[in-house]
């Protein structure tokens, strides 16, 4: 009964969300053998003020 967690910036549409965890369950039927019905993804939308990479917001202008 595997559970996957996905950290990722908002702003991906909810048919892009629905692709993604498709074919992560798809994938892990064919590597696992778990049921699709077993299979968790919870999504976390993380605003861009909130996510930093090398010490920047992602709210910031980007050089």
């Amino acid at each position: 009964m595997p559970t996957y967690h996905i950290e990722m910036m908002e702003g991906r549409t909810l048919e892009q969300k629905k692709k993604l965890v498709e074919a992560i369950t798809r994938v892990t039927v064919e590597v696992l053998g778990s049921e699709a019905s077993s299979i968790d993804i919870l999504i976390s939308d993380i605003k861009r003020e909130n996510w930093a990479t090398g010490g920047k917001l992602w709210s910031e202008p980007r050089d």
